[in-house]
């Protein structure tokens, strides 16, 4: 979950994550609200959110209400000039008490906090209840990287599993042959462009430019950026496209989607994690990393390599250098492992 300057947070779906064992009441009439819906309307419009950002902000406000005026009390348009301070600081308590992650109660007093912005500034409440208020504080957490030679068995094994395929049976079915290159393909492209995995499900085959090794992703607040695709990642979306246009002709045009299922139809991205946790295993690799760690790794590996922290910046599509600069203390995390493993002194 990356947070913009202005302080906006972009919700991502993703596998797994903290489930508290008693959530709050939400507000499901908040929709009904004439100022959550003018909020709404300025976060597509103006902030360029995706379905999931005004979702995740629309649920935190739903839950700010219920814990104001519990279901029944009051009906909406909600009075949000009525709420006070203590109220704002015994929400975000509520929250800690009740087991949630303290990057979930820091993000549910942003998206509450940038609502009273808003209305501020449409002159609908006189004062944010949530202004200067702290969310619980932060541990430093690393991110998880693979290792090179992790990276490249988990690029191995769909193509790995044919060889294994062919020698048992003789004979590959074209959509079982299509499926491990179109895998293979979805990692090669994940860790040549550190793409988000949602980024690189929208991708068309007119977005590939192969002659100059690049493409063009959109990615969030419908920012593009260009995005450099390696020597095995071309190679692997030309293997792609022979065998897509021997299953279905005309899904290999300009318009189509990069990656089909067996069906013919566009690959989800549930599906490629979904994907991901086979040959995770196929590889003897925990089952449990996403894809999001190729990202992590292309990052680290970059650093690592010399690369230089605007260029990873830039490629990574991150709005503030701040959120770049994680993989610097990955980086520094892993010399010391080695340094504590091979010097006699350490």
């Amino acid at each position: 979950m990356d947070k913009d300057e202005d302080g906006f947070y972009d919700f991502e779906v993703r596998l797994g994550g903290d489930t508290p064992p008693e959530p709050l009441p939400n507000r499901s009439d908040v929709t009904l609200d004439t100022a959550v819906m003018r909020f709404v309307v300025y976060l597509k419009g103006e902030r360029n959110a995706s379905e999931h950002t005004v979702s995740g902000y629309v649920q935190d406000i739903g839950q700010f209400a219920a814990f104001v005026w519990p279901e029944r009390s009051e009906k909406p348009p909600f009075r949000w000039e009525i709420p006070h301070r203590d109220q704002a600081r015994a929400f975000l308590v509520a929250f800690h008490r009740n087991g949630w992650t303290p990057t979930t109660t820091r993000r549910k007093l942003s998206s509450v906090r940038s609502f009273y912005r808003y209305l501020e500034r449409e002159g609908c409440v006189a004062g944010n209840p949530f202004a200067g208020l702290r969310g619980p504080r932060l541990g430093r957490r690393l991110p998880t990287v693979l290792a090179v030679k992790e990276v490249e068995a988990l690029l191995a094994a769909p193509l790995t599993s044919l060889v294994t395929y062919r020698a048992r049976h003789g004979c590959v079915p074209p959509a079982t042959e299509y499926a491990a290159v179109r895998d293979t393909a979805v990692f090669e492209v994940l860790y040549s462009t550190g793409c988000r995995i949602s980024e690189i499900a929208a991708l068309t085959w007119g977005d590939i430019a192969f002659e100059r090794g690049t493409t063009v992703v959109e990615g969030k607040g419908r920012k593009q950026r260009l995005c450099v695709l390696g020597r095995p990642a071309c190679e692997a979306l030309q293997a792609l496209k022979v065998r897509a246009e021997a299953l279905w002709p005309d899904m290999a045009t300009a318009t189509s989607p990069l990656f089909l299922n067996v069906q013919g139809g566009p690959l989800t991205t549930r599906s490629m994690e979904r994907q991901m946790k086979v040959w995770l295993r196929a590889a003897g690799l925990p089952p449990e990393l996403t894809p999001h760690k190729l990202r992590h790794s292309f990052a680290t590996h970059l650093l690592d390599a010399g690369a230089d922290l605007r260029s990873v910046q830039e490629m990574l599509g991150h709005a503030s250098l701040s959120t770049t600069q994680i993989y610097t203390h990955v980086s520094i995390e892993r010399l010391k492992d080695e340094y504590g493993k091979a010097h006699p002194r350490a």
